[in-house]
Order: structure tokens, then C-alpha cells, then sequence
């Protein structure tokens, strides 16, 4: 029964909608100081998040987060600290994966495709590294025995790692939840855009020239705003009144027999 609830639960978390603050790939130019701690001193790492995920309660703690058929049968109700201590030194990856799973329960989080081809990755070069030790040993020849060498020692920089993303990632998602990423800086807009209130006339940074206006508007304009232009090369247009005359055309004109015969 425990296994279903177990594969229920997976289930369940495949189902989830939000996504990581940063994924795998982007945690170490995120926090890169914290990564390196991730790396170097992985086991205080995941006893501080594992804390950090119980808002510091520790009453809270079951070993594995609860996910393991050992959770809450190792006295975690009589010293947390201690069990937690054992648990991120005695089994560091169970100790990162359920805190994963418990931000991922607690917050509905997925995991990306590309961050599932990483952990996958890790996963399979571990099993390869098992199996080409197994074969070395019955086989007992020294070519694979330094293949199996070099792949061990691959899949312990791949493990620690990728582990030390996975710690920084939940970092970053604790930050995200706690609220210490602050508001984005407003953007400063450029500088033809700024203007102050106590100058008479704004900037022209920016803009093109204006081109000089007469003292005295025109009549009929408005104040402030130039005549309209007159297009070049065309006369000025007609007066309203008078225009065209009324006799329009003269009397006489054409005069008879115009054009001339013969034309």
C-alpha cells in the first residue's frame, strides 16, 4: 500500500503547472557563490535547506521528508537535528531528492524536460560506471578495469555536480518564496525621452530642428502655430471675394473668326 501511495503522489507531481525560478542549467550564473558551497560542502548545504524548507520548524521533520518507508521510525521526534545531521551524511541524494519533493508538493512545481534529460543523464552514467565495475571484476582484465575507473570517476563529477544545481535551484525557489528577489529597477529612459518641469523650453535632444517661426502669428492662426506652408513653385490661391470676375469671360473674347482659317 505504501508503494501505490507512492506512485499516486508521482503521479500527482507530474500533473503540476509551475516551473522552477531557475532551472538546472541557469542556476550557476544565478547564484554562483552559492553553487560553489553547494559543491564543495554538499551535505551542510542540504541540511540548511532542508531547514529552510521547514521554515526553521524542525518539529516539522520526518526523516526523507516522509517519503521513504523509513520516515518517521528513526526517533526524529526526539532530536530532529541529530536525524537530520545522519540523513544528509548517510544518504545525501535521498536527503536532496525529498527536499526537492517536498518544494515541489508544497508549491505545485514541475520538473522541465531538459532538467529531467540531466537528472536521467546522471542516473544512467551511474548505472553504466556499476556495470562496467561488475564486469571488470569478473572478467578481470585491465583495459575494462580503467574504463570502469574512468567512468566512476565521471559519474562522481556528474553526481556532484548536478547535485550541487539541483541545491542551488532549491536555494532560489526558498528566496523566491520568501521574498528577497525585490522589485525589478525601473528601467532609466533615454535621454531625449527626459524632461524637467522648471525648464521654459524642452529639450531638443532627440528631435528635429524646429524651424523659426515669425514674431506675429498670422491672422486667422492659431497663436503659437506657423501659417501653413505654401507649396513651392504654385501661385497663391485666389481671393474669396471678387474672384473670378463677374463678366467672366470679357465680352468679345474670343474674337470672331478666331483662329484664322486655314489653321
Amino acid at each position: 500500500m505504501p508503494s501505490q501511495e507512492y506512485m499516486d503522489k508521482m503521479q500527482v507531481r507530474q500533473n503540476y503547472r509551475n516551473l522552477w525560478h531557475s532551472d538546472l542549467m541557469g542556476t550557476i550564473q544565478a547564484d554562483t557563490r552559492y553553487c560553489c558551497f553547494a559543491a564543495f560542502c554538499a551535505p551542510c548545504a542540504s541540511y540548511l535547506l532542508r531547514k529552510r524548507a521547514l521554515y526553521n520548524d524542525m518539529s516539522r521533520y520526518v526523516c526523507c521528508a516522509g517519503y521513504m518507508p523509513c520516515s518517521g521510525r528513526c526517533g526524529e521526534s526526539k532530536c530532529p537535528e541529530f536525524c537530520l545531521a545522519t540523513e544528509v551524511f548517510l544518504c545525501f541524494g535521498n536527503s536532496v531528492a525529498s527536499t526537492r519533493f517536498l518544494l515541489q508538493d508544497e508549491f505545485n512545481i514541475q520538473t522541465t524536460q531538459c532538467d529531467n534529460c540531466i537528472i536521467g543523464f546522471m542516473f544512467c552514467l551511474q548505472q553504466l560506471a556499476c556495470i562496467f565495475s561488475i564486469v571488470a571484476m569478473i572478467v578481470g582484465s585491465e583495459e575494462i578495469s580503467e574504463a570502469s575507473q574512468l567512468l566512476n570517476c565521471l559519474a562522481d563529477l556528474v553526481y556532484c555536480t548536478v547535485c550541487a544545481c539541483m541545491q542551488t535551484q532549491h536555494k532560489i525557489e526558498m528566496d523566491k518564496r520568501d521574498g528577497k528577489f525585490g522589485p525589478q529597477p525601473m528601467a532609466v529612459p533615454q535621454f531625449q525621452q527626459m524632461s524637467r518641469i522648471d525648464q521654459q523650453v524642452p529639450p531638443t535632444v532627440g528631435y528635429p530642428p524646429q524651424p523659426a517661426y515669425p514674431a506675429q502669428p498670422a491672422y486667422g492662426q492659431p497663436y503659437g502655430y506657423p501659417p501653413a506652408p505654401q507649396a513651392q513653385g504654385y501661385p497663391p490661391a485666389p481671393q474669396a471675394q471678387g474672384y473670378p470676375p463677374a463678366s467672366y469671360p470679357p465680352s468679345g473674347y474670343p474674337p470672331s473668326g478666331y483662329p484664322p482659317s486655314g489653321h
